[in-house]
Protein backbone atom coordinates (compact mmCIF):
# COMPACT_ATOMS: atom_id res chain seq x y z
CA UNK A 1 0.00 0.00 0.00
CA UNK A 2 0.98 3.76 -1.15
CA UNK A 3 1.26 5.35 2.54
CA UNK A 4 1.66 9.52 2.65
CA UNK A 5 3.90 10.34 5.57
CA UNK A 6 3.87 14.30 6.36
CA UNK A 7 4.82 15.96 9.43
CA UNK A 8 6.06 19.66 10.96
CA UNK A 9 9.15 20.51 12.85
CA UNK A 10 7.92 18.92 15.94
CA UNK A 11 6.48 15.76 14.01
CA UNK A 12 10.11 15.44 11.96
CA UNK A 13 11.62 13.57 14.71
CA UNK A 14 9.47 10.53 14.34
CA UNK A 15 9.21 10.82 10.99
CA UNK A 16 11.76 8.80 10.05
CA UNK A 17 10.61 6.38 12.51
CA UNK A 18 7.06 5.98 11.10
CA UNK A 19 8.50 5.92 7.05
CA UNK A 20 11.23 2.94 8.54
CA UNK A 21 8.44 1.19 9.79
CA UNK A 22 6.29 1.15 7.25
CA UNK A 23 8.95 -0.27 4.65
CA UNK A 24 9.66 -2.76 6.88
CA UNK A 25 5.89 -3.67 7.20
CA UNK A 26 6.29 -3.78 2.94
CA UNK A 27 4.51 -0.58 1.91
CA UNK A 28 5.61 2.45 0.07
CA UNK A 29 5.88 5.75 1.81
CA UNK A 30 5.64 8.91 -0.47
CA UNK A 31 7.73 11.06 2.24
CA UNK A 32 5.95 14.44 1.75
CA UNK A 33 8.00 16.36 4.59
CA UNK A 34 9.44 18.21 6.07
CA UNK A 35 12.80 17.66 6.27
CA UNK A 36 14.30 19.45 9.26
CA UNK A 37 12.96 20.68 12.63
CA UNK A 38 13.04 24.36 11.21
CA UNK A 39 9.63 25.63 12.42
CA UNK A 40 7.14 24.81 10.12
CA UNK A 41 2.89 25.27 10.09
CA UNK A 42 1.11 21.64 10.10
CA UNK A 43 -1.93 22.56 7.82
CA UNK A 44 0.11 22.53 4.99
CA UNK A 45 2.04 18.98 5.41
CA UNK A 46 -1.96 17.86 6.70
CA UNK A 47 -3.16 19.06 3.13
CA UNK A 48 -0.23 17.53 1.20
CA UNK A 49 -1.36 14.24 2.89
CA UNK A 50 -5.08 14.53 2.46
CA UNK A 51 -4.53 15.54 -0.88
CA UNK A 52 -1.98 12.45 -1.73
CA UNK A 53 -5.11 10.05 -0.96
CA UNK A 54 -7.90 12.20 -2.25
CA UNK A 55 -5.87 12.37 -5.82
CA UNK A 56 -5.71 8.51 -5.13
CA UNK A 57 -1.78 9.10 -5.44
CA UNK A 58 -1.69 7.30 -1.54
CA UNK A 59 -4.20 4.84 -0.28
CA UNK A 60 -3.50 6.48 3.15
CA UNK A 61 -1.59 8.82 5.13
CA UNK A 62 0.06 9.47 8.30
CA UNK A 63 0.68 13.20 9.66
CA UNK A 64 2.88 14.07 12.90
CA UNK A 65 2.62 17.03 14.34
CA UNK A 66 3.44 18.13 17.91
CA UNK A 67 0.17 16.66 19.90
CA UNK A 68 -1.37 15.24 16.60
CA UNK A 69 -4.47 17.43 17.33
CA UNK A 70 -3.89 20.31 14.88
CA UNK A 71 -3.30 17.48 12.65
CA UNK A 72 -6.51 15.37 12.93
CA UNK A 73 -8.18 19.25 12.52
CA UNK A 74 -6.87 19.70 9.34
CA UNK A 75 -7.30 16.88 8.03
CA UNK A 76 -10.98 16.63 8.53
CA UNK A 77 -11.63 19.60 6.59
CA UNK A 78 -10.46 17.78 3.66
CA UNK A 79 -13.73 16.21 1.83
CA UNK A 80 -12.79 12.29 1.79
CA UNK A 81 -10.44 12.58 4.21
CA UNK A 82 -11.14 10.75 7.64
CA UNK A 83 -8.53 11.52 9.85
CA UNK A 84 -8.01 10.34 13.97
CA UNK A 85 -5.78 11.32 16.73
CA UNK A 86 -4.82 8.10 17.89
CA UNK A 87 -2.48 7.17 20.97
CA UNK A 88 -3.33 3.39 21.00
CA UNK A 89 -3.35 0.83 18.90
CA UNK A 90 -7.27 -0.59 19.71
CA UNK A 91 -8.29 3.33 18.43
CA UNK A 92 -5.83 2.92 15.35
CA UNK A 93 -7.14 -0.51 14.21
CA UNK A 94 -10.95 0.29 14.98
CA UNK A 95 -10.89 3.58 13.43
CA UNK A 96 -9.70 1.47 10.01
CA UNK A 97 -12.70 -1.17 10.28
CA UNK A 98 -15.16 0.35 12.04
CA UNK A 99 -15.00 4.18 10.34
CA UNK A 100 -13.01 3.70 7.42
CA UNK A 101 -10.21 5.92 8.98
CA UNK A 102 -7.36 6.92 6.45
CA UNK A 103 -5.33 9.60 7.91
CA UNK A 104 -3.47 8.64 11.09
CA UNK A 105 -2.48 11.94 13.33
CA UNK A 106 0.10 11.50 15.82
CA UNK A 107 1.53 13.77 18.38
CA UNK A 108 5.24 13.24 18.95
CA UNK A 109 5.37 15.23 22.23
CA UNK A 110 3.14 12.85 23.47
CA UNK A 111 3.71 9.08 22.36
CA UNK A 112 7.30 7.53 22.51
CA UNK A 113 8.87 6.08 19.15
CA UNK A 114 8.17 2.29 20.52
CA UNK A 115 4.29 2.97 20.97
CA UNK A 116 4.47 5.01 17.56
CA UNK A 117 5.68 2.09 15.93
CA UNK A 118 2.82 0.28 17.12
CA UNK A 119 0.12 2.63 15.95
CA UNK A 120 1.80 2.62 12.63
CA UNK A 121 1.81 -1.50 12.53
CA UNK A 122 -2.23 -1.61 13.71
CA UNK A 123 -3.21 1.37 11.26
CA UNK A 124 -1.36 -0.33 8.25
CA UNK A 125 -2.48 -3.85 8.72
CA UNK A 126 -6.37 -3.06 9.66
CA UNK A 127 -8.76 -3.41 6.70
CA UNK A 128 -12.18 -1.96 6.50
CA UNK A 129 -15.55 -3.87 7.84
CA UNK A 130 -17.81 -4.55 4.93
CA UNK A 131 -20.48 -5.40 8.12
CA UNK A 132 -23.92 -3.40 7.39
CA UNK A 133 -23.83 -1.77 10.51
CA UNK A 134 -20.21 -0.57 9.87
CA UNK A 135 -21.45 0.92 6.39
CA UNK A 136 -24.32 2.13 7.83
CA UNK A 137 -22.98 4.71 9.92
CA UNK A 138 -19.98 5.30 7.73
CA UNK A 139 -22.45 6.69 5.18
CA UNK A 140 -23.92 8.61 7.59
CA UNK A 141 -20.86 10.46 8.22
CA UNK A 142 -20.54 10.92 4.80
CA UNK A 143 -24.03 12.45 4.51
CA UNK A 144 -22.94 15.07 7.24
CA UNK A 145 -19.65 15.70 5.25
CA UNK A 146 -21.88 16.47 1.84
CA UNK A 147 -24.07 18.41 3.66
CA UNK A 148 -21.86 20.71 5.80
CA UNK A 149 -18.42 20.80 3.40
CA UNK A 150 -17.89 22.29 0.79
CA UNK A 151 -16.23 20.23 -1.65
Amino acid sequence: MKIAVAADHAGFPLKDTVVETLRRLGHVPLDLGTDSTESVDYPDFTEKAGMAIVSGEAQRAIVVCGSGVGASIAGNKIVGVYACLCHDTYSAAQGVEHDQMNMLCLGARVIGTELAIRIVEAFVKAEPSDDSRHLRRVGKIKAIESKHLKG
